[in-house]
């Protein structure tokens, strides 16, 4: 519920009705722009990118251009973020290597992480 109320906050979601006891109550319109925004959000794409998606869907009668341009744009910064992680993952099987299966004061791990 927290990140609903949060969504309404920012203005992904509208406020929803109210029940004469002060339940929240939700149209199907809301649950499915709901649904949209909790995909894209297990894609990675931020909120910015998430609110300019939902703006887009909006207008069905546009070209999805914007739209793709805004998926090739994050795919292009997940696959970024993938090559940074392999470099991190060789440095770290680098270190790892290091490891005589010694003592501490022996450790190439921990003398790989030391400041020289």
């Amino acid at each position: 519920m927290q990140t609903i109320r949060y969504y309404e906050e920012i203005g992904l979601l509208p406020a929803p009705a109210r029940t004469e006891g002060n339940y929240r109550t939700y149209a199907s319109a809301t649950l499915r722009r709901l649904s949209f925004i909790r995909r894209s959000r297990g894609l990675g794409f931020s909120l910015d990118q998430v609110r300019e998606l939902l703006g887009l869907a909006d207008h069905s009668d546009w070209s999805c251009a914007a739209v793709e341009t805004i998926a090739r744009e994050h795919r292009a910064a997940i696959e970024r973020k993938i090559a940074d992680l392999a470099a991190l993952d060789g440095e770290l099987a680098r270190i790892i290597d290091r490891c005589g299966h010694g003592t501490v004061a022996e450790c190439g791990i921990l003398e790989a992480l030391s400041p020289a």
